[in-house]
């Protein structure tokens, strides 16, 4: 007989607790794929993403970069200065403190190689341009510091190096319907976007929250959103779950556990109109 090992999760989110006197409530999740890449859980993803969007920093003005670096490479920071007059404007302000780590075009930083990048004078991310995208590769600057959409994705999934929106489906297996999306599935384009979804607002399916980094109202730094599984789709998503997740076993007609807590969801942005994000 073939053992398939489990993975014991704790439930402390509030509203997850045990009877009294039962100690706390377990889940018994199934590891994903040893051959993939990394392991996780779904909560070890949301923790993630949530930490990118709640990352504490302070910039200066020599964070400030709205030109060319050494190697010729343009670089916009999305810093106030930005394009004020444009829905896509920059948001940090210099010797503030602000959260959330900024997008870069190309980027794949943590919060620790962010915060020392920082302290040592890099750009405090860099926009997306149609120049950047015609680019690829050769658009992505080592004078800035922040992630990208793919960048984020493959830190939440704690992948060792980041796999772009072409690369992830190589990793993942889609799945058969959107209808089986849980919290630390993808919806992915190829060469061109990329989410993160964090499970469902209603139990009808039809809304379902999500991190990304790119996308509306906050275009240029990571946060959690809400919107129309639907329309998502008629924007040519495809659903992926990636091969090292971790998963819990749902019996047939039963929801899947929620991750989120009640009070994250309500940080969720809403998105009616959901349009496709940065790359």
């Amino acid at each position: 007989m073939r053992f398939v090992p489990v993975v014991t999760l704790i439930l402390l989110a509030a509203g997850c607790a045990s009877d009294a006197g039962k100690g706390p409530a377990v889940a018994e999740l199934v590891p994903g794929d040893p051959s993939a890449p990394s392991q996780v859980t779904p909560d070890e993803a949301m923790q993630i993403a949530q930490s990118f969007t709640r990352h504490a920093w302070r910039p200066f003005a020599s964070n400030i970069l709205h030109g060319k670096d050494a190697k010729g490479i343009l670089v916009n920071t999305p810093d106030v200065t930005h394009e004020p007059q444009h829905e896509r404007r920059g948001w940090w302000v210099p010797g503030q403190v602000n959260e959330g780590i900024p997008y870069k075009w190309g980027g794949f930083d943590d919060p620790a190689s962010f915060d020392a990048a920082i302290a040592n004078g890099s750009a405090g991310g860099d926009v997306s341009s149609p120049e950047k995208r015609r680019a690829d590769n050769a658009g992505v600057s080592d004078r800035a510091a922040g992630v990208d959409c793919s960048g984020f994705v493959s830190r939440c999934l704690k992948l060792p190096r980041v796999h772009d929106t072409s690369q992830l489906p190589a990793v993942c297996n889609e799945l058969p319907s959107a209808q089986d999306l849980r919290a630390g599935d993808l919806l992915n384009i190829p060469r061109r976007h990329v989410i993160l979804c964090a499970g469902w607002f209603d139990p009808q399916h039809t809304w379902i929250y999500y991190y990304e980094t790119g996308g509306a109202p906050d275009y240029w730094k990571p946060g959690l959103k809400q919107a129309p599984l639907a329309a998502l789709l008629e924007l040519g998503y495809k659903p992926l779950r990636y091969k090292g997740m971790a998963y819990e076993p749902v019996p047939s007609g039963k929801q899947p556990r929620e991750v989120l807590t009640r009070a994250v969801k309500t940080t969720a942005a809403v998105v009616e109109h959901p349009t496709v994000g940065e790359p």
